[in-house]
């Protein structure tokens, strides 16, 4: 399925009237940074462990900043697969008292119930996923959907932005820590790994580049 034939079939038209600056920069969708932190890197099998999102906002000069984050701590679905060295690498304590862990589906609908907030409120029709390595966060993100059998995902369900790649064009450099440092973007290594740390992170570097590919002429349709 093309996307533009996934536009016409499942999003319908924007709303009518003028279009809010944001819906218009990235044809009617809404930039929402997404992390998660897993068991493994098999999404059909291994366990979603945090995820958070970052709500992308746009100011009066068309400049764009990170606005709200959601976060959750997940159960591991029935029958997850954890490796030990996942949570080695993230420093995820499944057992800690003060973890405070939620359903998947419980986290996702109140997830999605902030997006379409977002969404609604810049005339968008729909989010689309920025991650870095974002294929890796949306098979994640699709997979725990399906799970949990919700019908109305905010997301699209194939399309994103990638900040590694993003970083790439923009620093030489793929690596979030080095392209935040690049950017001059303070990142703290002891922090990295936690869903929303890395989330909010990803959020600074996706509108950095954004706003600088701006300054630079790169998008000249906003209104004045």
């Amino acid at each position: 399925m093309s996307e533009e034939h996934f536009d016409d079939e499942l999003d319908g038209s924007l709303p009518s009237g003028p279009r809010h600056p944001m819906a218009a920069r990235f044809r009617g969708y809404l930039p929402v940074v997404v992390d998660v932190e897993t068991g493994g890197f098999n999404c059909a099998t291994d366990a979603l462990l945090e995820i958070a999102a970052t709500t992308i906002a746009m100011d009066e000069s068309g400049f764009v900043y990170p606005d709200h984050t959601h976060f959750f701590r997940i159960e591991p679905f029935a029958g997850a697969n954890i490796e030990q060295a996942a949570l080695e690498f993230t420093g995820i304590k499944l057992d800690h008292p003060l973890r405070m862990a939620v359903s998947e589906e419980h986290a996702l609908g109140e997830i999605f119930k902030g997006l379409r907030k977002s969404i609604k409120a810049n005339g968008c029709k729909r989010a689309i996923l920025v991650g870095h390595n974002s294929s890796f966060d949306l098979g994640f993100l699709n997979a725990a959907v399906a799970r949990c059998d919700i019908k109305r995902n905010p997301f699209h369900p194939f399309s994103s932005f990638d900040t590694a790649t993003l970083a790439g064009l923009a620093y030489g450099q793929t690596v979030l820590a080095k392209a935040c440092q690049t950017a001059g973007i303070a990142f703290d290594g002891k922090e990295a790994h936690s869903a929303r740390y890395d989330t909010e992170k990803t959020a600074e570097l996706f509108c950095g580049i954004v706003n600088r590919w701006k300054e630079m002429g790169g998008w000249d349709e906003f209104d004045h």
